[in-house]
């Protein structure tokens, strides 16, 4: 694939949003994208599988800032036609054949869009005039669900992983086991070949070895001489305790293979938590709420609460009022590094929906009692002063 492919590829399109949308509006889309079409969800659908490529593709360059910036310049440089046509007044130039990098005339030596274009699209597998060099492997981000108490105690969970990984068979090489890649005769290993246009000398991509420098005679038959094949693979993870909602764990080195020897990238869960029915979550403090009845406010009790690992008791002492906060203290979130929180009980006054007689006679009686007792005395005195006014 020549790096004009690339650039006439629409990223922003693949992933459903605008050339201007935000980070987040991408990110967002690639995530909803790439649940829906994750070779797990769609087991057997080869044009979901497709997809699922296309997108990830995407988003590695629109995903990073860096390399957004860049393939935003060179859409607008050479993606609607710009430095086609004539060039020094000879025959029609295709700029895109230079893409791979050029010596002389045009940016020095070294460097200018073939530097550009190697840093941007360092995930083609062909047609790049770096394809020599170590690349670190891409970051891969996968998701994975815990119910409330894993992630406030932690727990190990088994993921699936359909991503390129380096092939086993050949260990990277991407020849069959038993032989070796060639040192490409044409360019002598560097990738790139010299040709003039004009009074200008421009390197391209060699083409016998598609830029890689190397010649296969003998691909590995299961990578096709890539050296990196599609496998879904099982890792055991470790979700630490305490971990919130949204959080992302890096696994390091987990990503996607280096090439030519660099460096894997790194694998990112991003953790989604159920939310429990009962218990809630603040920091490292649990949250409960825990309904009680007015005479148990007015009189004092010892209520008896649920915590994740038992239950515990709680004085509540005569005239306590709606609303108040008990704390259960080291009843939180246990974290690694030693900190605890706490259990924070919310009392709430629950009010019946029905009264038999009786129940009704003894609170009209206690209403009568305490009719001198005005329980919001700074309204009333307001509501007084607005009526003489």
């Amino acid at each position: 694939m020549s790096a004009r492919d690339w650039i006439d590829k629409d990223f922003y399109r693949e992933l459903g949003v605008s050339s201007d949308a935000p980070d987040a509006e991408v990110k967002k889309a690639y995530r909803k994208l790439a649940r829906e079409l994750h070779p797990d969800a769609n087991p057997g659908n080869a044009d979901a599988e497709a997809r699922f490529k296309s997108v990830s593709e995407a988003y590695g360059v629109v995903g990073d800032p860096e390399k957004r910036k860049q393939y935003d310049e060179a859409r607008s440089m050479f993606g609607s036609g710009g430095l086609r046509g004539g060039f020094g007044g000879g025959g029609g130039y295709d700029f895109g054949d230079a893409f791979g990098g050029q010596q002389g005339g045009f940016g020095g030596g070294g460097g200018g869009l073939g530097d550009l274009f190697g840093n941007l699209f360092n995930r083609a597998k062909s047609g790049s005039a770096g394809a020599t060099r170590p690349r670190r492997g891409a970051d891969v981000e996968t998701d994975v669900r815990l119910d409330f108490v894993e992630a406030v105690r932690g727990a190990t969970v088994p993921l699936r992983l359909s991503s390129p990984s380096t092939c086993d068979t050949c260990h990277g090489s991407g020849a069959r086991p038993g032989s070796s890649p060639k040192t490409c005769v044409t360019c002598g290993g560097v990738g790139l070949v010299s040709r003039s246009q004009g009074a200008f000398a421009f390197s391209e991509p060699c083409r016998d070895c598609r830029g890689t420098g190397r010649i296969i005679d003998d691909p590995c038959p299961d990578c096709g001489g890539e050296g990196v094949n599609t496998k879904t693979r099982t890792l055991t993870v470790r979700i630490p305790a305490g971990v919130e909602d949204e959080q992302r764990i890096r696994l390091a080195g987990q990503g996607e293979p280096g090439r030519s020897g660099a460096a894997a990238g790194d694998l990112y869960v991003r953790v989604h938590v159920t939310p429990h029915p009962v218990f809630g979550r603040s920091g490292n403090d649990l949250t409960l709420k825990v309904p009680v009845s007015f005479t148990e406010l007015a009189l004092g009790t010892t209520l008896t609460v649920p915590t994740l690992d038992g239950v515990v008791s709680l004085n509540v002492a005569p005239g306590t009022a709606s609303g108040r906060v008990l704390r259960v203290r080291g009843k939180g979130v246990q974290r690694r590094d030693g900190q605890s929180g706490h259990l924070l009980v919310t009392l709430q006054v629950t009010v019946p929906n029905d009264l038999d007689d009786d129940a009704r006679a003894a609170l009209e009686a206690y209403a009568k009692a305490t009719a001198d007792l005005d329980p919001r005395p700074e309204l009333t005195a307001l509501v007084q002063k607005a009526r003489q006014s």
